[in-house]
C-alpha cells in the first residue's frame, strides 16, 4: 500500500488548531487554576505565620479569607477549563471523522484500497478520538507547566537553593517523560493496527455470516478472527505494558525528585533559613508539584497515542487517488461507447465500438477481465495504456458526476440501505423515470405482492431482511429506473431461478429498447437478448457475434456460457 504523502504531524495540529479559541481559553483557564493551586501552600504558609507564629488573629482571618477566595476560583476556573478542553477534544473528533468520512467516499476513490470497512470504521472513531484528545492534553500540559513555574517563583522567594532546584530538575523530568514515551509511540501503533485489522474483519464476517453457515465455514471463521483477534491482545498487551512501565518509572523519578526538594528544604529550615510557615509552604507547594509532574506523564501518553493515530489518519487522509478530477461536461449524450486500445490490470489492448441504443454482451473467460473492464467504465480506475470514450470524449475528461450519471455501472454486489423498498428503487430516479416499468422488468413486482406491506415494506441495513433473489431484483429495479443513457449491469441475475431470470431478460429488452446497454455477464438467458456478444479471453478480445453462432462457432465462448 503507497505511505500516504500528509505527515502525521500535520493531520495532528491542523485537528487541534482548528479547535484554537477553545484550546486558548482551557488553557488560560487552566494556567489560571494551577496558579490558585501553587498560591493555595503560600496563603497557608502566611496564615501560619501571622496566626501561630505572630499571635496575629485578625491576619490569620484575613489570609484565610484569601484561602477561602482561592478555592472559589478555583471551582469555576477548573470547571470552564474542562468544559472548552472536553468541547475541543470532541469537536476535532469529529471533524477528523467528517474529513475521513468525506475522503472515503469521494468520486475519485483510492482511500479505501486494501482496507475492509471495519477497519475503516475504527480508524474513524477510535483513531479520531484519540487525535482529539491532545486537545486537552496540550491543556493540561499548559496548565501544568504554569503550575511549575509559579512554584519555582514562589520557591525562588523563599529560597533560591529551592527554586533552581525546582527550576533546573522539572526539565531533566519532562525530557526524561518524553524519551519515555518512544517505545508506548510505537507500541501504540501497532496495536491500533492490529485492533483494527480485527475490527475490519469482526465486521466481514457478520456481514457475510449468512453465507459462511450456507456453507459451514463457521470453524474456519472463527478459527481466522481468533488468530487476528490474539495478534491484536498482543499488541494491546505490549502498548499497556510499554504504558504501565513509562508511569512507573516517571513516578519514581518524580517521586525521588519531590523528596529531594522536601529534604532541601528541611535542612534549610533547620539552619534558620526559612521561617515554619515557610517550611509548610514549601513542603506543600512539593506536595503540589506532584500533580503537575503526573499530569506531565498522561500528557506524553496521550501525546504518544495521539500522534500514533494521526499517522494511521494521514495514510487514508492522504492515499492516492484512484482517479483526476475534471470538469469536462457532455451537452448531450447520444450513447457511443468506444474503447481504444485500452490496458488496464488483466487487460490487453481492448478495441471495442458500441453503437448508440445497441445492448451489448461481455463474456470473459476469467473474471479479473470482467472485473478490470467494470473498473474502468465505472472510472473507478484510468487506463494505463488507451481511452475509453463516450460519444468521443475520453471520460478522463469529463467530470466524475457528469460521467457516471450518463454511463451507470450497476455492480453484482450492489447493497440496499435502510429504509422502504420503494425508497430503495426510486434511489437514483428522477421525476420523470420509469419507476414502475423497471418494478416490473427486474421482477420486483413479485417481491412487492409477497411482503406484508408491500412497497412500503421496511428493508434493513444492506438488505438483510430480504433473501439473495429479492435484494438482487430490487436492485437492478433501482438501476432500470436510473433511467441512464448507458447502462452497464454485471450478473444481475445470478441469485433467481431460470424461469424469473428469463423474464428479467425480457423485461431488460423491453425496458432498454433503443438506449445503449452493456450485460457483463455469462448467463445465456441474458445473452440471448443481446445485438451481439463480445468474448474477452485472456485479456484481449477474442470474437464478437450473436449469442447463438458463438456458441456453436467458439470453444471457449461454449465453455464459459455453458459450462
Amino acid at each position: 500500500m503507497r505511505k500516504a504523502d500528509l505527515p502525521g504531524r500535520d493531520v495532528l495540529w491542523r485537528a487541534v488548531g482548528g479547535q484554537r479559541r477553545d484550546v486558548v481559553l482551557g488553557a488560560v483557564l487552566g494556567m489560571g487554576h494551577q496558579t490558585g493551586e501553587a498560591l493555595v501552600p503560600l496563603v497557608i504558609g502566611l496564615a501560619i505565620e501571622r496566626g501561630v507564629v505572630d499571635g496575629d488573629a485578625g491576619g490569620l482571618l484575613l489570609w484565610l479569607a484569601v484561602l477561602a477566595l482561592v478555592y472559589v476560583g478555583l471551582s469555576f476556573s477548573f470547571r470552564f477549563a474542562a468544559r472548552a478542553g472536553e468541547r475541543a477534544s470532541v469537536t476535532a473528533a469529529h471533524h477528523l471523522r467528517t474529513e475521513l468520512v468525506e475522503r472515503v467516499l469521494a468520486p475519485e476513490g483510492g482511500a479505501a484500497e486494501g482496507r475492509l470497512p471495519g477497519e475503516l470504521a475504527n480508524t474513524a472513531t477510535e483513531d479520531a478520538k484519540r487525535v482529539g484528545a491532545v486537545a486537552m492534553a496540550l491543556i493540561v500540559g499548559i496548565a501544568a507547566s504554569t503550575g511549575l513555574a509559579v512554584g519555582a517563583v514562589v520557591l525562588l522567594r523563599m529560597s533560591l537553593p529551592l527554586g533552581l532546584l525546582v527550576l533546573l530538575g522539572t526539565p531533566l523530568l519532562l525530557l526524561l517523560g518524553h524519551l519515555l514515551s518512544k517505545p508506548l509511540e510505537r507500541r501504540s501503533e501497532t496495536e491500533r493496527e492490529r485492533a483494527a485489522r480485527a475490527s475490519g474483519v469482526a465486521a466481514d464476517l457478520v456481514a457475510g455470516l449468512r453465507v459462511l453457515k450456507g456453507i459451514g465455514a463457521e470453524p474456519a471463521a472463527v478459527a481466522r478472527y481468533r488468530r487476528i483477534s490474539q495478534d491484536s491482545l498482543t499488541a494491546t498487551l505490549r502498548a499497556a505494558r510499554a504504558e504501565a512501565w513509562q508511569n512507573g518509572v516517571v513516578a519514581m523519578l518524580t517521586g525521588a525528585f519531590l523528596a529531594l526538594v522536601a529534604l532541601v528544604g528541611g535542612r534549610l529550615a533547620a539552619r534558620g533559613d526559612i521561617g515554619l510557615g515557610e517550611l509548610v509552604s514549601a513542603v506543600a507547594l512539593a506536595l503540589f508539584l506532584i500533580g503537575p509532574l503526573s499530569e506531565f506523564a498522561w500528557v506524553n501518553a496521550e501525546l504518544a497515542q495521539g500522534r500514533a493515530s494521526a499517522a494511521r489518519i494521514a495514510e487514508i487522509l492522504g492515499a492516492e487517488r484512484a482517479v483526476t478530477p475534471n470538469d469536462g461536461v457532455l451537452t448531450r449524450v447520444e450513447g457511443r461507447l468506444r474503447l481504444r486500445g485500452v490496458s488496464y490490470g488483466s487487460l490487453r489492448e481492448v478495441e471495442l465500438d458500441i453503437s448508440p441504443g445497441e445492448t451489448v454482451g461481455v463474456v470473459s473467460t476469467d473474471p479479473a477481465d470482467a472485473a478490470a473492464l467494470l473498473h474502468l467504465l465505472a472510472r473507478h480506475a484510468d487506463p494505463d495504456e488507451g481511452a475509453v470514450e463516450l460519444d468521443g470524449t475520453d471520460l478522463t475528461a469529463l467530470g466524475l458526476a457528469e460521467s457516471r450519471a450518463a454511463l451507470l455501472v450497476a455492480e453484482h454486489d450492489a447493497d440496499l440501505f435502510e429504509g422502504t423498498l420503494r425508497d430503495n428503487v426510486t434511489a437514483a430516479a428522477g421525476p420523470d423515470a420509469p419507476v414502475a416499468a423497471a418494478i416490473i422488468a427486474s421482477g420486483t413486482d413479485e417481491v412487492v405482492r409477497n411482503l406484508p406491506e408491500g412497497a412500503d415494506t421496511a428493508v434493513t441495513a444492506r438488505g438483510r431482511s430480504l433473501s439473495g433473489g429479492q435484494r438482487q431484483r430490487v436492485a437492478l429495479a433501482r438501476a432500470l429506473a436510473a433511467d441512464a443513457p448507458v447502462l452497464v449491469l454485471h450478473e444481475p441475475a445470478t441469485a433467481v431461478d431460470a424461469v424469473t431470470e428469463v423474464r428479467m431478460a425480457a423485461g431488460l429488452r423491453e425496458l432498454r429498447g433503443g438506449r445503449t446497454t452493456v450485460l457483463v455477464t455469462n448467463s445465456p438467458a441474458l445473452l440471448a437478448v443481446t445485438d451481439r456478444v463480445v468474448l474477452l479471453d485472456r485479456g484481449s478480445l477474442a470474437a464478437t457475434d450473436a449469442h447463438e453462432r458463438l456458441v456453436h462457432r467458439h470453444g471457449a465462448y461454449r465453455t464459459a456460457v455453458l459450462s
